[in-house]
């Protein structure tokens, strides 16, 4: 049995239950997980949730201000250090069938002595899609070793074991990479702090899974406090506080049944689309465009910093929204722009690409957050509720209109709206990159069976029972790490 010697639970029932998980391994029929640590070496443990998306999402990569919820799921990492300089990785499913194991030598991660680059590293992990999940918790090893000039003197062996639920837009890859970078920093005494925790792991998804994601989703699983609101201005990384969940509203999540992945081709064509805009507007106002070598291209940029969210949407209406093309062929941009600003896309020539309506999208969701979070302060009376809650229909809108929207999740935004006030439902949109995944509702604090017929009705249409995600939980800034230790006998 394994004794804690460092840390709090922090009365979190799920990690009382991955404790028990571990005391348990030997018991597994599966060797992958069973013989994976030594019984008489320590071990640690961190943790880190997923998030729901109140508003926000895809506006993120474009600088906007978002707000994000720490959910009640989470991912655990348990580490224990070997001398053999090989990390081998254990993912535990309730299906035996389903544990994945990957194992490497770190020495594979370097050449002639050094880290090797992320291209290299990106497409070794690409090479095999089954394997393709070791990149997330690998990743943060190669990453160390180019951001932080880290030597890994001692292999790992890592155990992973998650209840975020995966393909539905709450964010499962950034718990998985948050947590396994908080274990491996504490493993091996480093000191790393929240933010830069954040920043490293979306370097992780960027740069060696290979997935364009804003920094959002890292921000909330590492910084996040249970119930409240990360407000984050994503420009890059600027933490503007918790906004307090006022006492009379609660937040919901209904998945749709439809499976979302920030890597699906819609996502990244709104984002490429968002940032040729940039560059078209950059163009117009006669900024400077910085063309370094080797380098994504970076324009001077002193009116709005080199984000979309910073014009207003009065300024875009007025001087840009009708000079921007609905469509435009990739290789006539590049003949005319060269390329965007975007270090993690590239504009494909064979492509065509929606440019206004992808890049309208962050500057009034921006707008909107700001909005919403203004509506959050102080007492929330019905008035406030129902224009918060037009916000989150503004916002489903617009994804939509981005292309980026699903029938599923239309249907359940739609079942919200019906419902109501009389209800005690308010607003509701898609979240995360969009097309599929989970749908927020915002309602009063004691909707909880209103919010459960709009997902009973909306089976009994589909034919699937939807997950509904409902409470917070800490960020793994604020969970720290545990230590056990197995006891004698």
């Amino acid at each position: 049995m394994y004794q804690m010697i460092y840390g709090s639970t922090n009365n979190l029932p799920d990690t009382t239950a991955f404790i028990e998980t571990l005391n348990k391994l030997e018991q597994r029929p599966s060797s992958k997980a069973r013989e994976l640590f030594d019984p008489s070496a320590e071990l640690v443990i961190s943790r880190a949730p997923g998030r729901l998306d109140v508003m926000g999402g895809i506006a993120d990569y474009s600088g906007s201000m978002v707000l994000e919820l720490p959910i009640l799921e989470a991912t655990f990492a348990a580490l224990q250090r070997h001398p053999d300089r090989r990390i081998r990785i254990v993912s535990l499913a309730e299906d035996e069938e389903r544990t994945l194991a990957y194992e490497m030598a770190l020495s594979d991660f370097e050449d002639g002595g050094k880290p090797v680059d992320y291209d290299t590293a990106r497409e070794r992990f690409q090479r095999d899609p089954s394997q393709h999940w070791a990149a997330y918790v690998a990743g943060v090893f190669l990453t160390l070793m180019r951001e932080r000039g880290v030597r890994f003197h001692d292999g790992a062996r890592i155990l992973i074991a998650s209840r975020v639920p995966q393909g539905k837009g709450v964010s499962s890859s950034a718990a998985l990479e948050v947590a396994v970078m908080r274990v491996v920093a504490a493993a091996y005494d480093m000191s790393i702090d929240a933010r830069e925790t954040a920043i490293l792991c979306q370097i992780v998804e960027n740069r060696v899974a290979g997935a364009p994601c804003g920094v959002m989703d890292q921000m909330t699983a590492s910084c996040g406090e249970a119930n409240r609101l990360l407000a984050l201005r994503c420009q890059p990384a600027e933490l503007l506080g918790m906004t307090a969940i006022p006492d009379e509203v609660a937040f919901w999540g209904i998945d749709s049944g439809v499976r979302h992945a920030v890597t699906g081709s819609d996502y990244t064509s709104v984002r490429v689309g968002a940032f040729m805009g940039y560059r078209i507007i950059a163009e117009m106002a006669g900024l400077k465009l910085v063309d370094a070598p080797g380098e994504p291209a970076r324009i001077d940029d002193p009116r709005w910093g080199g984000y979309l969210a910073n014009i207003t949407p009065s300024e875009f209406e007025q001087h840009y929204s009708s000079h921007l093309p609905e469509r435009i062929e990739g290789a006539e941009f590049l003949s005319r722009y060269k390329g965007t600003t975007d270090a993690v896309t590239r504009v494909a020539p064979e492509r065509s690409y929606a440019v206004r309506v992808p890049t309208a999208h962050p500057i009034y969701e921006h707008h909107r957050v700001l909005l919403f979070a203004e509506l959050l302060h102080g007492k929330v009376d019905e008035e406030r509720m129902q224009l918060a809650g037009e916000l989150m229909y503004q916002s489903h809108a617009s994804y939509s209109a981005c292309g980026l929207g699903s029938a599923a999740t239309d249907r359940i935004v739609q079942l919200a709206r019906e419902a109501g006030p009389e209800q005690g439902l308010y607003g509701a949109k898609i979240t995360g990159g969009g097309s599929g995944g989970t749908v927020a509702i915002l309602s009063h604090r004691d909707a909880g069976a209103a919010v459960a017929r709009v997902a009973e009705k909306y089976a009994r249409e589909t034919g699937y029972q939807p997950y509904i995600f409902s409470g917070s939980s800490p960020g793994s800034a604020e969970f720290g790490h545990l230590i056990l230790t197995r006891l004698e006998g």
